[in-house]
């Protein structure tokens, strides 16, 4: 599906949001429609905007990513200007990016705790206990088996307006984050949906629950 339009099917308009879901869509096309779509905010002629979408297998890397955290076998690593460190995006993975013009910009972890609270509703309707860990970003499950990131954010406010987001694992390949120093995180594991559950999770399960709750939010903090 294009991701050009706010007048497009799969887009849910509201005065203070657009829900927009794209489907699979590369990396770096998805990023330039970011872009796009964050300077229409900015100058507003567009309205606060959530893309939901997936991507092909594909490795970012934030701004405070080390080199020995990527990829040692020369596999390519998009830098991008988001917070955070390398992550992996790929098939199975539902990744969210709320473009959104904020009530307070100046406060961003305000904005990442807010999406945590989101990510941890959509979790608890599936009947996964997510929460936070002090010292870390995301969403994480925590129990006698340690510590198991299940969703991942990293974000950019500019011009007072948000870009890049979060990524959901809900039925990925893991075996790509062992490529990695996912986040920068060396002593805690990755975990999906799926796994938790043990059993199928399809994105489009999880879609509806993630449109509702964090639309909740994103309305509450937008400008």
């Amino acid at each position: 599906m294009p991701l050009l339009s706010a007048a497009q099917n799969g887009v849910i308009s509201h005065t203070l949001l657009a829900l927009q879901r794209a489907g699979l869509v590369d990396y770096e096309k998805a990023l330039s429609v970011q872009r796009s779509i964050h300077s229409e905010v900015v100058r507003g002629s567009r309205e606060n905007t959530l893309l939901l979408l997936e991507h092909p297998s594909v490795f970012t890397a934030g701004k405070r990513t080390l080199e020995d955290e990527k990829p040692q076998d020369g596999t390519p690593v998009i830098d991008v200007d988001r917070g955070g460190k390398i992550t992996w995006h790929g098939p199975g993975q539902l990744v969210g990016y709320p473009i959104v013009k904020l009530a307070k910009p100046t406060e961003l972890v305000g904005f990442v705790r807010e999406i945590e609270a989101g990510i941890i509703a959509v979790c608890e309707e599936f009947g996964i206990k997510g929460q936070r860990v002090e010292g870390r970003s995301g969403v994480w499950v925590c129990d006698e088996h340690g510590e198991r990131k299940v969703a991942a954010i990293g974000i950019r406010v500019a011009s007072g307006v948000s870009m890049h987001g979060f990524a959901i694992n809900v039925n990925p390949d893991l075996s790509e984050f062992s490529r990695i120093v996912p986040c920068g995180i060396s002593d805690a594991a990755v975990t999906s949906m799926a796994l938790e559950l043990n059993r199928k999770v399809t994105l489009d399960e999880v879609l509806p629950v993630v449109e509702k709750h964090l639309f909740e939010i994103l309305v509450k903090v937008s400008a």
